[in-house]
């Protein structure tokens, strides 16, 4: 995957206008009178209710409070949000931090620090076609497993805990790692695999057509992960703090939500952002992720989680040499909106 990042920037640069993007929710009518509002464009990794936090933020106007007027974007792969970022089409990524250290090992002229921590655990559950109740993970061996896309965070994750039951991932299973995550769940349905790796919704989606059964979460079997943060170019950050400090800013106060009010509460918050699913679709899956302690208190991006990425890294064949903490990690402002 590291050495695909010069063709995906080009591509990038090709197909920037093909994105999806979702406009800003609730933020307009909020705080209507509100001028000057700074244009921020924020590339997504995908659009999950596994990101409640932000959605709460936007939903509630925090960015809006904040003087910003938020552009979201969703790239649908971490590859494709690193390569909107340093191409200049995004102004702050949300994708999982091994892209970072990616692109700074394929010696990137303008660094793209990590700024904000949001979620502290994998958000992928493992699916079957049968019910499992007494599943075990060595039930996988000489499984077909759709994995997702080889380098990416989900399946880096999935094959760490693989490795801490002594399994060798690519002797004790056959794992599919030639279909992106987002799209998983389609082959799923039309018959490939035995097992499947997914996000939410899918995963809750799956159970509600009888087409799959969730048996486990990589979430609660890896610990606590730096799953997914948000980054910018140093460049960018140095330009414009003003805009980072407002972003985390509204990132906290979402947070802040999240951990103090229920399901029900969070979900008919981010439900304009979810209108293809059902209300009780959206509290359960926001309930299955507040129960396995997905979100954190602050934004902080503490260096042992930045040591336990690259372990993950490493294990999977996919660090080249270990980068410090202080060359990609920046705390400055999660402390700051911490202390607000």
């Amino acid at each position: 995957m590291k050495k695909k990042f010069a063709l995906v920037l080009v591509c990038a640069l090709l197909c920037s206008f093909g994105l999806s993007a979702c406009d800003n929710g609730g933020e307009d009518t909020k705080n209507e009178t509100r001028e000057e509002l700074t244009k921020v464009t924020l590339n997504e990794v995908a659009h999950s209710i596994f990101y409640a936090p932000q959605y709460v933020a936007i939903e509630e106007g925090y960015f809006v409070e904040e003087g910003i007027k938020l552009e979201l974007v969703t790239g649908f792969g971490a590859d494709k949000v690193m390569a909107a970022v340093l191409s200049g089409d995004a102004d702050i990524g949300f994708m999982g931090s091994e892209s970072s250290i990616y692109a700074y090992q394929q010696g990137a002229n303008d660094k793209v620090v990590n700024f904000a921590q949001l979620t502290q655990r994998a958000g992928n559950f493992l699916v079957s076609r049968e019910q499992m109740p007494e599943f075990q993970w060595e039930d996988l061996k000489g499984k077909d497993i759709l994995g997702g896309r080889k380098g990416g965070m989900p399946e880096m994750v999935f094959e760490y805990i693989l490795k801490q039951h002594g399994m060798d991932p690519d002797k004790d299973m056959n794992i599919d790692r030639s279909i992106d995550f987002g799209s998983t769940a389609a082959a799923f349905s039309g018959g490939q695999g035995e097992f499947s790796v997914e996000f939410e919704p899918s995963a809750t989606v799956l159970e509600k057509e009888g087409t799959g059964y969730v048996v486990a979460s990589c979430g609660v079997e890896s610990g606590y992960v730096p799953y997914t943060a948000y980054s910018a170019k140093e460049s960018y950050m140095k330009e414009n703090p003003q805009i980072i400090q407002g972003f985390t800013n509204a990132l906290q106060k979402g947070m802040d939500y999240v951990n103090t009010h229920t399901p029900e509460e969070i979900a008919r918050i981010i439900q304009p952002q979810f209108k293809e699913n059902d209300l009780d679709t959206i509290m359960t899956i926001v309930k299955r992720y507040q129960e396995q302690d997905t979100w954190k208190e602050n934004l902080i991006f503490e260096q042992e989680s930045f040591e336990l990425l690259e372990d993950i890294l490493d294990s999977a064949g996919e660090l080249e040499e270990r980068v410090p903490y202080e060359e990609l990690v920046t705390t400055e402002f999660a402390e700051q909106a911490a202390e607000e």
